[in-house]
């Protein structure tokens, strides 16, 4: 089962980073021993958390490394690709077959009877069943692709992480209701931004940061954190000649006196046109 596969990719899989745990993901797919699940990227880059990019870049290296092969012709119920795992059932077929070597002859009967203990059925590269045909299922109901998402479980072991239950459409989360928390108050004060910039600076920059993501799609709460400090990090600090932060949108900066910054060197030009030279 899934557990077998998944227990191959963390004990023998000579992947890295978010390859293995791309991989990791895939064989927990697995219904069987000859490891092969379908998956889809969108799938993989929520369950991994990683971007579209680092998600097929992971594919690539798992394909190259021969850890990982895609089988063409044949897609999931909503379209997603299938995918084998031919050194992890290669393995598993291996350890099948010590075991019933292994085993007495009394208990050869009884080793073979459980799925665990199934030999694997050679790998012939043919689906099971043409793409997008029904797969019978005990009582005749077939496979409704309605019912749920492209992230259902195929096994009872895998969470489901769609639908109803799932959690994941409620921790977003738009940048204007985004607060400023305990993490990142430690860090003003542990990087020295709140002493740099000051209250009044914090909030000026703090407001601009709201003002510029406001369009921006919600996000979790954790990556509007990690967005929020780089964007302090990057503020300038307040200075005499400087009195605030970069302006906000909508209109220039007001200087002393009550102009503008353009009235002011209107005003400068002007004052230097009238100045004698001494030639005339």
């Amino acid at each position: 089962m899934s557990y077998d596969a998944r227990e191959w990719v963390w004990d023998h899989s000579s992947s890295k980073g978010t390859a293995r745990m791309v991989l990791a993901l895939i064989a927990d797919r697995c219904i069987d021993r000859r490891c092969i699940a379908y998956a889809s990227v969108p799938t993989l880059m929520k369950r991994a958390n990683a971007s579209r990019t680092a998600v097929r870049d992971a594919l690539t290296k798992l394909i190259a490394s021969g850890e990982l092969a895609p089988l063409p012709g044949r897609k999931g119920p909503r379209g997603e690709t299938y995918y084998h795992l031919p050194i992890a059932a290669s393995f598993l077929g291996q350890a099948d077959e010590e075991d019933r070597n292994a085993a007495p002859q009394g208990d050869r009967l009884s080793t073979l009877r459980g799925p665990e203990s199934d030999p694997a059925d050679a790998f012939t590269g043919e689906p099971d069943n043409d793409p997008g045909e029904r797969i019978p299922t005990p009582g005749e109901t077939g496979f409704q692709p309605s019912r749920g998402a492209d992230s259902d479980p195929q096994n009872g072991s895998e969470p489901k992480v769609n639908g109803k239950s799932s959690s994941s459409s409620a921790s977003l989360t738009a940048a204007t209701q985004w607060e400023i928390d305990d993490a990142a108050r430690a860090w003003l004060r542990h990087d020295g931004h709140l002493a740099r910039l000051g209250e009044h600076g914090l909030r000026a920059a703090d407001e601009k940061w709201r003002t510029y993501r406001a369009t921006w799609a919600p996000r979790p709460a954790a990556a509007w954190g990690a967005d929020w400090r780089t964007w302090i990090a990057r503020e300038r600090t307040p200075a005499p000649e400087r009195p605030n932060l970069r302006a906000l949108p909508g209109g220039a900066t007001p200087l002393a006196g009550g102009m503008t910054r353009a009235e002011a060197h209107t005003a400068a030009l002007l004052a230097a046109l009238d100045e004698p030279t001494g030639t005339e």
